[in-house]
């Protein structure tokens, strides 16, 4: 990209939305020029914002994780769905949940009784190799007995450097259709989860854009809530996502693009 098409690149947004996974590291990996670019941004002044359906960590793990792959971030920028989940329940007085989280995660619902036997909520994140019957019957059991089912998010897989992985959307899929239930989620692409960033940030949504990986999630959900969607080809992006229907207002080959 040429040094122009850069500068009307940012000239048409205030803020940036940016996911992790696929668009900053893969796993334990940090994608080439990520860091950079986020020193660049910040050197221009724009404000950024953290925006990742990321299940496995507390927003103060996922920091330390980050900032030791040697990202400049805070606390505060980070959106996580487990965040959003958290932040739900506190909005419904809830007392008790049943956590189909890691232990990580959990350590986000500070003050909540875990609850196995007959909990208000039932929450459903990822929770990769731990997944189970006796876990996924004993949530189905609790939706059943009047439990709310929240769902951090409902993506299909995610891609490491090991390859692609199922993600938790299948799981949840599959305790909606054996409850006859449907999952509230609350990560990406939620309006209610869009809203919160975009209030925090306190710009209006078509001067804003999502950086993501996913043509769903990221691009159509910021594109539903009237802001831009920029996709990225480093994470589980397919050439088959362009079939879809769905048309990024920018595709980059990496989010280094947007400043080199």
């Amino acid at each position: 990209m040429e040094v122009d098409a850069v500068s009307d690149l940012l000239a048409t947004v205030d803020g940036l939305l940016i996911d992790i996974d696929g668009v900053l590291v893969r796993g334990s990996e940090v994608i080439p020029g990520a860091a950079e670019t986020l020193e660049s941004l910040r050197a221009r002044e724009i404000p950024l914002r953290f925006a990742t359906n990321t299940t496995v960590y507390c927003r103060h793990s996922l920091l330390e994780r980050m900032v030791a792959l040697g990202f400049s971030m805070e606390e505060h920028e980070l959106f996580t769905a487990t965040y959003a989940a958290a932040s739900y329940l506190q909005s419904q007085n809830a007392r008790s949940y049943y956590p189909l989280l890691l232990p990580d995660a959990q350590l986000e619902f500070a003050g909540l009784e875990v609850d196995e036997e007959n909990p208000e909520f039932v929450v459903i994140g990822d929770m990769g190799a731990s997944f189970n019957f006796p876990r996924l019957n004993k949530a189905f059991r609790a939706v059943l007995n009047g439990a709310q089912l929240v769902a951090l998010h409902k993506k299909r897989s995610w891609r490491s450097e090991e390859g692609m992985f199922l993600d938790a959307g299948p799981f949840v899929v599959a305790l909606e259709y054996a409850t006859e239930a449907s999952a509230v989620v609350t990560g990406k692409p939620s309006q209610t989860y869009f809203r919160m960033v975009l209030d925090d940030l306190g710009l209006p949504p078509a001067r804003v854009a999502v950086i993501g990986d996913d043509i769903e999630i990221d691009v159509r959900g910021a594109q539903l809530m009237g802001m831009q969607g920029w996709l990225v080809k480093t994470g589980r992006f397919r050439k088959e996502d362009l079939g879809r229907g769905i048309w990024p207002d920018r595709l980059l080959d990496e989010i280094a693009e947007i400043v080199r």
